[in-house]
């Protein structure tokens, strides 16, 4: 449902650098640039993707309370993979990679991490490893 989701920076150059070097671990690359102040980053033009700029209004961007983007990807070792680098990246994490739940068929596999800017991501993966 999702075309994309925007992430505030108040350093755009040190977001660029940490999105261009994370989003290659799940075959993602810039899709979309107007000027230097909205990158957008993805697999694809017609999937989902994230965009940094500054904040519109001129003001600091400041990361929400409980708001949070999640990315699925293909499988359990990429969560592990993308986790890795943002944290590589000087990233923080919010809760290293695990099965959060039961395993099965409904199976959570998920990692959290912020972006530089404190932007809070998931790396997720549903169903059996």
């Amino acid at each position: 449902m999702l075309g994309y989701i925007t992430l505030g920076s108040n350093d755009l150059a040190a977001a660029q650098a940490f999105y261009s070097n994370l989003v290659p671990v799940i075959g993602g690359k810039e899709l979309m640039r107007f000027s230097d102040s909205f990158i957008v980053y993805g697999v694809s033009l017609d999937k989902a993707g994230i965009a940094i700029t500054n904040a519109y209004n001129g003001e600091p961007a400041t990361p929400g309370n409980g708001n949070m983007a999640a990315i699925v990807v293909r499988d359990r070792a990429q969560v592990d993979a993308l986790y890795n680098k943002a944290i590589e990246l000087g990233g923080t994490c919010e809760g290293p990679p695990g099965l959060r739940g039961d395993e099965g068929p409904m199976a959570f596999y998920a990692a959290y991490f912020r972006d530089p800017d404190g932007n809070k991501l998931c790396a997720y993966r549903m169903g059996p490893a």
